[in-house]
């Protein structure tokens, strides 16, 4: 969805006291979609009204981030007060389009890794937010499909070479892979029609279960990758557990919509005056582990007691 502003027009006395704020999406957002929704919803937790103080212009790739550079140009040519950049790709296109504008991230794994800002406490320039998770916390990923699959050695992985972030995520967990004596085999997916061979490759492999990096492409296709991880009876770990909710197996990471509603606490002190070089980068402290036991169940897989006991949701 590209679409412009998703408020009434404005008009008549007080325009010019409407705040505009710009919403860079690489997957897929608006009315109705999670995070964007928890979004809107804190900023009017905070007092905002759409249509009377605020008005957000959104820009969305679904899932094909070459687009992402013309949205984000958009966003700096209509000169919004604050861009808000759902994900590393998105951060990474904005700081590009812009030195100017306000640019808050979430949903970002290694914001300094990944140049947005200088450090987490003094993010310098005119970038912050809030980032999910670092990259040691890939290495979970593997740690928990091992305890519920122990029988499996070859661990497929989907990751996005367009996602500046899962470089570095795939180093990490291979170096975890040679200590747990398994055999990784990443399989790139760069757009959401490589899916469908994704899952022929890992077949050709004889991989016994998956691992899929968050990403903001692969959130947008998540049935279909949880259908196609069905029909090649593949356990799968999922960096969201959003997935998990919709059928999937396994999912280890922050309560995304509630990062969203607090994100907007940043849009809403920067539009307030502060600057975005004064907020540090905020990191979460709580992570939730969501096991989907229909699909153990359809699977023929037992989850071990040990590990039910450590998911802070069990869907049965």
């Amino acid at each position: 969805m590209v679409g412009g502003l998703l408020v009434a027009p404005l008009a008549g006395e007080g325009r010019q006291n409407v705040s505009r704020v710009g919403y860079l999406e690489p997957g897929v957002a608006g009315p109705g979609t999670p995070f964007f929704e928890a979004f809107r919803q804190g900023l009017t937790d905070l007092g905002w009204v759409e249509g009377q103080t605020v008005a957000i212009e959104l820009r969305a790739a679904e899932g094909k981030y070459e687009r992402l550079p013309s949205l984000a140009a958009q966003l700096v040519h209509l000169n919004v007060d604050v861009i808000f950049a759902s994900s590393t790709p998105a951060a990474v296109v904005a700081k590009r389009a812009t030195k100017t504008i306000p640019i808050v991230f979430g949903r970002c794994a290694d914001p300094v890794g990944s140049g947005l800002v200088t450090s987490l406490a003094r993010p310098g320039g005119n970038v912050t937010g809030w980032t999910h998770e670092g990259l040691e916390l890939r290495v979970k990923y593997l740690d928990l499909l091992k305890d519920a699959v122990p029988q499996a050695t070859r661990i497929g992985v989907f990751w996005n070479p367009g996602n500046p972030i899962h470089g570095p995520s795939l180093k990490s967990i291979e170096a975890a892979a040679q200590t747990l004596t398994l055999k990784l085999l990443p399989v790139p997916v760069r757009k959401p029609d490589e899916i469908e061979g994704a899952f022929s490759m890992l077949a050709r492999q004889r991989v016994q279960a998956l691992i899929v990096f968050q990403d903001g492409m692969f959130l947008a296709r998540r049935q279909e990758i949880i259908a196609g991880a069905a029909m090649n009876r593949l356990p799968a770990m999922y960096g969201t557990t959003e997935f998990v909710k919709a059928g999937g197996l396994m999912g280890y990471g922050v309560n995304l919509p509630e990062m969203y509603r607090h994100g907007a606490s940043f849009v809403d002190k920067i539009l307030r005056g502060t600057k975005p070089a004064d907020l540090p980068v905020e990191q979460p402290t709580t992570f939730e582990l969501v096991i989907n036991l229909r699909t153990a169940k359809a699977l023929g897989l037992t989850i071990p007691p040990s590990l039910l006991l450590r998911a802070d949701q069990v869907i049965e």
